[in-house]
């Protein structure tokens, strides 16, 4: 099994396809593009792609099948009418979807006929190539070896294991870290604005607290690997600033959604600790090892 060289067949040309359509083009790469709607097929040309008329031509043009679609879901609505051409094909799923999704899907291409990776992309639209991006791929050692050198442009390349629904969890995890952090940030941000002073002003020491974060995760993950961080007053005291974040958030006039969240946690943490007499962490409540009493 060799994928044919320097040819890629990509399917779905939402912002982060044409983003890779465009690494792959720079790199040389022979590239047939297929999409739901036509005019982001005509986006891609000046890259010089080629767009194929039908989903069969888009996987019949290559070996190496690369989906970047809204979830896996999309992928059968692509792929079902077309099963007849899957055998050969590597389908390479760059979409984001659950782990439990990835195996059923891999599972799924495999009684077609096809190969199947999966990847998730940790860069967005604009950072697709850059040396800053990175892709987590997981699925049988040969599939990655035969498709690595193809897929090489994407970004750099995190191979996880034979598990295809490994690399989704990873991706998971760090949207899991992202998400909320992001919101926070706005958070933050709507804080300073409706107290009257200005969020650019901000911007500099909200960089600066971001600085050490590195040291914080290892730190906390070597508290994790043995329960978490239980030490009474820690919870004590991350209890009564998570308080305070809500008293300066309800102050301001901002939403306070995203503050009570976070409080419930470190305050179910020191509760329970209170309660029983043993050292509980936001950690174990999180994992689902402690339940609240209710």
């Amino acid at each position: 099994m060799t994928p044919s060289a320097g040819s890629v067949t990509v399917i779905g040309l939402g912002p982060m396809g044409q983003a890779m359509v465009r690494s792959l083009r720079a790199s040389g790469t022979k590239v047939t593009v297929w999409n739901r709607s036509p005019e982001k097929a005509d986006a891609v040309w000046e890259f010089g792609a080629v767009r194929a008329g039908t989903v069969a031509q888009a996987l019949d043009a290559g070996e190496v099948i690369v989906l970047s679609l809204t979830d896996y879901r999309a992928m059968y609505d692509v792929l079902e009418p077309v099963v007849e051409h899957l055998p050969g094909k590597t389908i390479v799923n760059l979409s984001s979807d659950s782990p439990e999704s990835t195996r059923t899907a891999g599972a799924w291409i495999r009684a077609h006929g096809g190969r199947f990776l999966a990847g998730g992309v940790m860069a967005d639209s604009n950072g697709v190539g850059d040396s800053a991006a990175y892709i987590f791929y997981s699925g049988p050692r040969d599939v990655f070896a035969a498709c690595a050198e193809v897929l090489r442009p994407l970004g750099r390349q995190e191979y996880l294991g034979e598990d295809v629904g490994i690399a989704q969890l990873y991706y998971q995890a760090v949207l899991a870290m992202f998400l909320p952090g992001l919101l926070a940030f706005e958070q933050a941000l709507a804080m300073i604005d409706r107290s009257g002073e200005s969020i650019e002003q901000f911007l500099p020491y909200a960089q600066r607290s971001m600085g050490g974060m590195a040291d914080v995760y290892a730190a906390v993950t070597a508290m994790s690997s043995s329960g978490g961080w239980r030490d009474i007053a820690h919870l004590r005291m991350m209890a009564a600033g998570a308080q305070h974040v809500v008293q300066t958030t309800t102050a301001a006039g901002v939403d306070t959604t995203l503050a009570y969240a976070v409080r419930t946690y470190w305050q179910q943490a020191l509760t329970e600790t209170e309660r029983t007499g043993l050292p509980v962490s936001t950690f174990q409540l999180l994992r689902g090892d402690v339940k609240p009493a209710t």
